[in-house]
């Protein structure tokens, strides 16, 4: 039997979607990764050892740092990416794999991320925050519909779907009206574990773009006068150091090391967004830290309320400061996070996802 795996693109470092490729590859180590585009400079070394394939559009020039704006040419890349040779192909989607057309018999799963945020659900909010001129902004609207028509309909290319949260259940019902099983994505619960002395700040990691809100998180501490560290890059980065008082430190992107250190050492773990699902909080658990979230998405299926963090209601400064002080009046267990974070390891995700895969194929295999 040969097998592939596929993904949108590997292009901006090891994130929550491309740490479950990383899993998938290790599981199924002998199947080669097709995506849309592969920057070998942005990935990790090691994966330079894998079999990634890419699709035609890595011949367009300047496509690795313009790869955002070629988004209305991903389904070309995608329904002309050649999986004919494979009877099993399992991609991983955040928007365009999903839509990978297997050969007539073979058999596609796909673990779902999210249906495609811009197309389906935050399209106004993307749109708004475009660096572009009115007619611009007209232009790429006008992509939405036609785009929108073709993920819907491509979406039944896969005979099952996984996805990673109740959020992205729901989701894929009202975008492509079908229906997907739910395994959360794995958290990597050894290399984040407590360690370290107690530190005094609260902490946020996100991709500093407009939609993971940390101006929420910046804000409310520059009011509350306690210390916080930002760990991440993006276009808000400099726009966010600007605001942010002296007791706010957004240090830009960290190592490996360096994050984990963060993680263990922090007050408690800020999450001002809503998330698909979600890593990072579970990170924070690993670590033994609770965590304040965003009452919205995957937060809901990784923190327990009042036992491994708080949640507040409004994603407004005011909202995240009553949490932060209703914080500081409780006690959280180290033991009851770590716990918690335990449920979503590494090895859960493989058992899980590969008895999984295992069963569709056998069914697949028996049917006439």
């Amino acid at each position: 039997m040969k097998m592939a795996l596929v993904h949108d693109y590997l292009v901006q470092g090891i994130r929550g979607a491309e740490r479950v490729v990383d899993v998938l590859h290790d599981m199924y180590p002998d199947a080669p990764v097709h995506t849309l585009l592969y920057d070998p400079d942005k990935m990790e070394a090691r994966l330079r050892e894998w079999d990634i394939r890419t699709s035609l559009l890595q011949d367009i020039p300047g496509a690795l740092s313009l790869y955002k704006k070629l988004y209305f040419m991903m389904p070309v890349g995608i329904d002309y990416m050649d999986l004919s040779e494979y009877d099993l192909v399992l991609s991983s989607s955040c928007g365009w794999s999903k839509s990978a057309p297997q050969r007539e018999g073979a058999l596609h799963v796909s673990y779902v991320h999210s249906p495609a945020r811009f197309l389906w659900f935050w399209a106004d909010e993307y749109i708004s925050t475009l660096r572009a001129n009115p007619l611009v902004k007209a232009a790429v609207r006008a992509t939405i519909p036609p785009l929108r028509d073709w993920d819907a309909r491509t979406a039944m290319r896969p005979q099952h779907m996984v996805c990673n949260s109740l959020t992205t259940q729901q989701r894929i019902r009202e975008a492509w009206g079908r229906e997907a099983d739910v395994i959360h994505p794995p958290a990597d619960t050894e290399k984040f574990a407590p360690g370290g002395e107690d530190g005094d700040y609260f902490l946020a990691v996100c991709t500093l773009n407009p939609y993971k809100r940390a101006d929420v998180a910046v804000e409310a501490f520059n009011q509350l006068g306690l210390p916080l560290v930002v760990v991440g890059d993006g276009p808000e980065l400099e726009y966010l150091r600007k605001q942010a008082s002296p007791n706010v430190k957004l240090v830009g992107k960290v190592s490996d090391e360096e994050i984990v250190n963060y993680y263990a050492r922090c007050r408690a773990f800020i999450m001002p967004q809503e998330e698909d699902f979600g890593i990072a909080p579970l990170e924070a658990e690993a670590c033994g830290r609770p965590v304040i979230a965003y009452r919205a998405g995957g937060a809901l299926e990784t923190v327990v309320d009042g036992q491994t963090g708080l949640f507040f209601d409004r994603q407004e400064p005011a909202s995240l400061i009553d949490a932060v002080k209703r914080f500081e009046r409780e006690s959280f267990s180290q033991e009851a996070c770590r716990e918690q974070a335990l449920r979503f390891s590494i090895d859960e995700f493989r058992r899980k996802l590969g008895e999984y895969v295992e069963r569709k194929l056998e069914e697949h295999q028996s049917s006439p």
